[in-house]
């Protein structure tokens, strides 16, 4: 059976997550809705590259499903949307061959978190961004973000009900873009733990607000131990960015 990736982008605030959870609206149960309707009834089931939390964003989340209907691949992409809500768009679909997959053949993640450094609250960036009101020292935030890149076991660093056994990850870079009063931090990888990006976040807020050193990091990550670590920032600053493949 044919089968097509997708590029999606979502604003998460009205999701309860990506994953499909009963009685509640979330990316999938309503691509899946959807695309059960496009197939007259018939179940079509949607794999991503992975799972986002509620209230968290994704300009760039990959899905894949196979369909028999013969639609060009340029042609789904505005069949779709003609379908989906405001909040959730199809940005591209392609033909792919039958052994792709979203989740497994992903070689890495881009991930960003938005901060609006500011006393004053914006009502129209509330949804996006985590109002962050209290001074930060950015080169500390930076020097501690050193410590992360490379290959590490970030057990302290994911949520302690996470399932995934293996937790030893590589992060390639993690920039700090400042504009204006938004602070946007990437993060790129090969893989990302439940919670990671948005505790290293938290923990990076605690060095940069002068409760930790940046050289506390290396004992956190040594000790693996989740509660040595910071706070979880909230859901709705964080982006899944970009997938990559190969």
């Amino acid at each position: 059976m044919p089968r097509y990736k997708s590029i999606i982008s979502y604003d998460g605030s009205g999701f309860s997550g990506y994953q499909v959870q009963p009685n509640k609206r979330t990316v999938q149960s309503v691509l899946e809705a959807v695309l059960t309707k496009m197939h007259k009834g018939e179940p079509v089931r949607v794999s991503a590259s992975g799972r986002t939390d509620a209230g968290v964003h994704a300009k760039g989340q990959v899905i894949h499903f196979d369909s028999p209907l013969h639609i060009p691949a340029d042609k789904w992409e505005r069949a779709l949307n003609s379908m989906l809500p405001e909040d959730l768009s199809v940005l591209s679909v392609d033909s792919v061959p039958e052994s792709f997959h979203a989740r497994f053949d992903a070689k890495g993640k881009e991930y960003r978190y938005i901060l609006r450094l500011s006393q004053k609250r914006d009502p129209f960036q509330r949804k996006f961004a985590y109002q962050y009101p209290y001074p930060l020292n950015l080169k500390s935030m930076e020097q501690a973000s050193k410590f992360f890149l490379g290959t590490h076991d970030f057990t302290s660093f994911c949520a302690a009900k996470t399932e995934v056994e293996d937790k030893v990850r590589r992060i390639d870079s993690i920039d700090f873009t400042l504009k204006d009063d938004l602070l946007t931090i990437r993060f790129k990888g090969n893989g990302f733990l439940y919670n990671m990006v948005r505790i290293l976040v938290g923990t990076l807020l605690e060095v940069g607000s002068g409760e930790r050193s940046p050289e506390d990091i290396p004992i956190i990550l040594a000790h693996k131990d989740r509660r040595l670590s910071g706070k979880t920032a909230p859901p709705h600053g964080l982006y899944l960015w970009q997938v990559f493949y190969e």
